[in-house]
């Protein structure tokens, strides 16, 4: 999962940035309003956790902002302002849960899990289902009739993406995107290697390259057996 983390206290955004990358997800980090409203009107994300008070843009803004040009990415709201008003504002604005300062990890972590669960509310409570696959998105485990295997962390991230979207074209560059973020180069073939790796595991036809484009879950052939 590709997370937008907006946050202008760059201690406790560090302490975040180590927690969510652990839990095999690529997260972008930004302390400015203007430039965070730049991204996710230029990029995708899976999930955003803002702050309400930056600079140069105020993150209830930002909500309204990216709602109105039909922007559904989930939205989670992490302030110092702890009125019901402010609380409602916020999510009347659109953002999908609030969370007040100071927080613990692991209550993040809780409403991450719940914010993410809504968007895929037919799987299952800590996974995804397409055809014989079924992915846990708490511990990257693949369960293919019966059988299970722990991917590793760019595996898990290619495929949790393609089974979130399945029969939809990905493009290279967002997948990329949910390997690197911004902050890491990224190797010419690399995508070839992890798509060639997962192939081996859940069938080469299930995994279908779009040339020109980028590649594509079949829930067909995912369901066929091997």
């Amino acid at each position: 999962m590709r997370i937008l983390l907006v946050e202008d206290d760059h201690m406790l955004a560090r302490t975040m940035l180590d927690m969510l990358r652990e839990n095999h997800n690529t997260v972008d980090w930004l302390d400015d309003g203007q430039q965070a409203m730049n991204a996710l009107c230029e990029e995708h994300f899976d999930l955003v956790i803002l702050d309400l008070t930056l600079p140069r843009v105020d993150g209830l803004d930002i909500v309204k902002r990216i709602r109105q040009q039909g922007n559904h990415v989930p939205v989670i709201i992490l302030t110092a302002r702890t009125t019901l008003d402010e609380k409602l504002n916020g999510l009347d604005a659109g953002a999908d849960d609030y969370l007040t300062k100071p927080f613990a990890m692991a209550e993040l972590k809780a409403r991450i899990r719940a914010v993410t669960r809504r968007g895929s509310a037919s799987s299952p409570v800590s996974g995804l289902s397409v055809g014989r696959l079924t992915l846990d998105t708490q511990t990257a485990q693949l369960a293919i009739d019966g059988d299970s295997v722990a991917l590793p962390k760019s595996e898990f991230q290619i495929l949790h993406y393609l089974m979130r979207h399945p029969n939809q074209v990905a493009t290279r560059r967002r997948l990329e995107e949910q390997l690197y973020g911004w902050e890491q180069g990224v190797e010419s073939n690399a995508l070839e290697v992890h798509i060639h790796h997962l192939r081996r595991r859940v069938g080469k036809n299930t995994i279908r390259t779009v040339r020109g484009v980028g590649y594509m879950l079949d829930s067909t052939a995912a369901g066929e057996s091997a």
